[in-house]
């Protein structure tokens, strides 16, 4: 347990390392039917933050008993909101870099760093079975927030401010 929330909060320090470091390139994503690449980011954050609601959902139904079909959906839809973040990200980090220019984007910036150490840690203790019962379920609570987090600051931050525009 202790060996993978040190791996998980070196991914997230090295994360935010090299975002702090790396020179950003602000050259934006573009997805043909959007408008701009904050609107792409936006939408793929809000689908994972749909899915992210749907893992709470799945896990509750899995600690209650749920079964096979409870721990399938909470697979496929932790590996689907997984994968819609890795390009959002991808241009955070590679064209915005870690940012604390007002206390929105700093929190933003620890969340995103944070998404991925507390992912990491989470899949390291469910690949060694014999762990504490009570460590996947705080590890997905902090995924869990990490992810709101990152969702109230990125997504609802720009449907507020520019509408839903895609």
């Amino acid at each position: 347990m202790l060996g993978a929330v040190a791996i998980g909060t070196l991914v997230s320090v090295g994360l935010g390392v090299y975002g702090r470091v790396h020179e950003p390139t602000f050259f934006a994503i573009s997805v043909a039917g959007f408008s701009s690449g904050p609107a792409v980011k936006s939408w793929l954050g809000t689908l994972a933050f749909v899915l992210v609601l749907v893992q709470l959902m799945s896990a509750r139904r899995m600690y209650r008993g749920g079964g096979r079909v409870a721990a399938g959906l909470h697979r496929w839809s932790g590996r689907a909101a997984v994968l819609l973040t890795v390009p959002v990200a991808v241009h955070c980090l590679y064209a915005l870099g870690y940012q604390d220019t007002t206390v929105r984007v700093l929190v933003h910036s620890l969340a995103g760093c944070a998404v991925y150490g507390a992912f990491v840690a989470k899949m390291l203790v469910l690949a060694r079975p014999g762990g504490p019962r009570w460590a996947v379920p705080v590890l997905g609570a902090l995924l869990f927030v990490a992810l709101t987090a990152l969702w109230l600051t990125s997504s609802l931050w720009f449907f507020t401010t520019s509408g839903l525009t895609f």
